[in-house]
């Protein structure tokens, strides 16, 4: 079986293009030689900045002879259509057989397809996928037609086995297929010729190309860590830029730079963010200052004075970009001492959306949030109001106008040069926390009552205008800050009826803020004017709600079930987010779904500790059958209840038992019952699902020696309504109908 080797040897390909083009190649390839009919044993792709390659181990030398067997017209249809049959199989009539069917005799023809070569087909192949490459950009060049994401420059195809190597016949756009390929674009730029894959690998590590973008990515990881290690200075780790800087070079060679003293009192954020986005440096820290004092930049070339002429280079461009960075920090310091005034009067002409005002508005907002929220967190209400207040205005800073990712960052230097308390400053750091699932969550209670409002007002905000996300599309990041609001919640175990004490207040909030709209209050009345389309829901956008005095309670009623309309609606897209989180944890989507039914739902803290109280106890045997037992009574009752017309939920009275399994089900319910109101009372859910274990074996009993439907009417209903208690008693933990199996 020979193997096949392929490059694509063109300019330079962009770093974050490289990793899909590695897996595009081997996919459009590999299906394509499959669906032709060859198999394989073994496929890799491999990329540098000028090459794409693949290399497929075990491809069969030709594709099997098919045999198809087509069903055509029946023997006595009209002759069209049988010369239309014999049009599309290619045969004559005397090459048909005539087989016997339901309805007759029918022509049969045996369509013969002969294998083809697998150079024929890799060709093919090939051409399809250069011609229809997904690359996200892709430019033409000179008078031809192919678009490539760079010039492409030549082709390597061959197939190879014992025998020797032969090249694949093919050419596109003008560019034929050889053997021959390049090394190092400076340091061996002549072509070379290739048998197979370890050989074109081995001849390109002799031209200085490393082909394996991991192995270039731990040469740098390693030899700058000791470069670094050589000064008594330590790398700070960041996969993201030692990908990309993997991507950019063939030879890497790093080389270690010191950052000039005058620079050194740069906040370490400033150093490491201008150094990576504007020259893909790797920061250097010194462990005993924890400044950033050194950077590590990889060249893709060895040079014979080891690299000083293109540090010295990088050290004057360095220069340049961190004397902006100081000319930035020295002018925000400034502003900083005096108050940040500017700042905040800048922020009321910067948009946050058309239709919920300013940031200077959403500030207002906020800051109004986290001071009610604040004794919810634990945190100091003063001290919420004022972070909310100064969290944002870093975003008129000069230098979070130049970096942008350093928003917070930047806020919490400022505020504390501004004098502001510690948990202020922290605040304007960690409110925009966590930005993803893996982002560290704030605890202090400060950042955490201010980076709820933060996410609050933009779920409520939103929700006020009726603009949600839809199927995949979520421009505003709304998933992202739900699932913020639940991380907070539960990893700062903060109780809180979220629906109730924060998303209906803060929702007429930003309701009445929406357009401008300006309300003020007289005693209980309330003065609006024109809050036509203001309003999601559909049955509410023709309203216009004018209070003028406190009898007028009809009109503020109405608006506030418009508030609960809303504030359910982004409630139920809350629990939608804590479902995936949920499961992601490891509790099954039916069990979420039993305890969400739930009174209290909107409590999250609650409605975790009781789904996994809940998920641990079904867990058991004894919660898989208790599950049965429920679920039992719940369907008995329930057609007991349609038949008879009358809802059977009190008056089960022991003296009506008649077997000893009935007695010992109203001793355990006896039991049962205040052991499980008082332990959900407590919120003790472990207590709760304990409690309600221990009906198992009395249902059990009960189902297997009773007949609820007996013919005595009294003893029927009595049973009925034992069958109640049970229901009941589930019920105060779980809809144990939702739960599956």
């Amino acid at each position: 079986m020979p193997d096949l080797l392929i490059e694509l040897f063109s300019e330079e390909i962009p770093a974050r293009m490289q990793a899909r083009a590695r897996e595009d190649l081997k996919r459009l390839v590999t299906d394509g030689l499959v669906q032709a009919g060859l198999t394989y044993a073994s496929a890799g792709a491999f990329s540098t900045p000028r090459r794409l390659a693949l290399a497929v181990e075990g491809l069969t030398a030709a594709s099997p002879t098919t045999h198809e067997d087509r069903k055509g017209p029946r023997t006595d249809a009209p002759d069209a259509a049988l010369e239309g049959f014999l049009r599309s199989t290619g045969l004559t009539r005397d090459q048909l057989q005539a087989r016997d069917d339901k309805k007759g005799q029918v022509w049969y023809a045996t369509v013969t397809k002969p294998g083809r070569p697998a150079a024929d087909i890799v060709a093919e192949v090939l051409e399809t996928t250069i011609r229809n490459f997904p690359w996200p950009k892709s430019m033409r060049w000179g008078t031809g037609s192919l678009r490539w994401v760079r010039p492409l420059h030549s082709i390597l195809c061959i197939l190879s086995d014992e025998a020797g190597a032969t090249v694949v016949p093919l050419t596109v756009d003008g560019i034929a297929a050889g053997n021959t390929t390049r090394g190092h674009r400076f340091m061996a730029p002549d072509a070379f010729t290739v048998s197979g894959f370890d050989d074109y690998a081995a001849k390109l590590r002799r031209a200085r190309v490393m082909l394996d973008t991991q192995e270039r990515a731990a040469e740098i990881r390693s030899q700058a860590d000791n470069l670094a290690f050589a000064r008594g200075w330590q790398i700070v780790p960041d996969d993201a830029l030692l990908a990309e800087v993997a991507g950019l070079v063939e030879w890497p060679v790093p080389l270690m730079g010191v950052i000039e003293d005058r620079f050194l009192a740069l906040p370490p954020e400033v150093l490491q963010t201008s150094m990576k986005e504007h020259q893909k440096f790797f920061s250097a820290r010194n462990p005993s200052t924890g400044r950033i004092e050194g950077f590590v930049t990889v060249a893709n070339i060895q040079t014979p004075d080891d690299g000083e002429t293109i540090l010295a280079g990088n050290q004057r461009v360095l220069a340049a970009r961190l004397s902006d960075a100081a000319f930035f920090w020295e002018n925000d310091l400034r502003e900083a001492k005096s108050g940040m005034a500017a700042w905040a009067a800048g922020l009321a002409s910067v948009t946050f959306h058309n239709k919920l005002g300013s940031q200077a508005d959403r500030i207002e907002r906020i800051a109004a949030l986290a001071r009610e929220i604040a004794p919810l967190v634990g945190a100091d209400p003063d001290q919420a109001e004022r972070a909310a207040r100064l969290a944002k205005l870093d975003l008129r800073s000069a230098m979070v106008g130049e970096f942008p990712e350093l928003q917070g960052t930047m806020g919490r230097y400022y505020a504390l040069e501004a004098g502001e308390p510690a948990a202020v400053a922290d605040a304007a750091r960690d409110h925009y926390s966590p930005l993803g699932p893996s982002d560290a969550v704030p605890t202090a209670p400060v950042s955490v009552a201010v980076a709820l409002a933060d996410k609050i007002d933009t779920l409520t905000g939103f929700w006020a205008i009726d603009d949600k996300p839809t199927g995949s599309k979520d421009p505003f990041a709304l998933r992202r800050a739900a699932l913020g609001v639940i991380r907070l919640v539960l990893q700062t175990s903060t109780s809180i009826q979220l629906k109730k004490k924060v998303l209906e207040r803060h929702l007429l909030a930003s309701l009445l803020m929406v357009k401008g709209a300006e309300f003020r209050r007289r005693g209980t009345a309330v003065e609006a004017a024109c809050l036509n389309d203001l309003l999601a829901p559909s049955e509410l956008q023709d309203i216009t709600y004018r209070l003028v005095d406190a009898d007028d309670t009809a009109t503020e009623t109405a608006l506030l079930n418009s508030m609960d309309s809303i504030a359910a609606n982004l409630l139920s897209f809350l629990h939608d987010r804590l479902k995936v989180y949920l499961r992601d944890q490891g509790i099954r989507h039916d069990i979420i779904d039993a305890v969400l039914a739930q009174e209290g739902s909107d409590d999250l803290v609650q409605v975790v500790n009781r789904a996994t109280a809940l998920n641990a106890m079904l867990a058991t045997e004894d919660g898989k059958n208790l599950t049965q037992g429920l679920k039992r009574a719940g369907n008995i009752l329930a057609q007991a209840e349609e038949k008879d017309g009358v809802e059977y939920s009190f008056g089960a009275d022991v003296k009506f038992a008649e077997t000893d399994q009935e007695r010992a089900l109203f001793t355990a319910l006896d039991t049962a019952e205040p052991a499980i109101c008082h332990a959900m009372a407590r919120q003790d859910f472990p207590a709760a699902m304990t409690a309600i274990a221990a009906l198992r074996t009395p249902i059990d009993a009960f189902f297997e020696a009773v007949q609820v439907n007996t013919d005595s009417q009294i003893v029927r209903r009595n049973r009925l309504n034992l069958l109640s208690r049970i229901r009941e008693a589930g019920r105060q933990i779980a809809d144990f109908t939702r739960i599956e199996g």
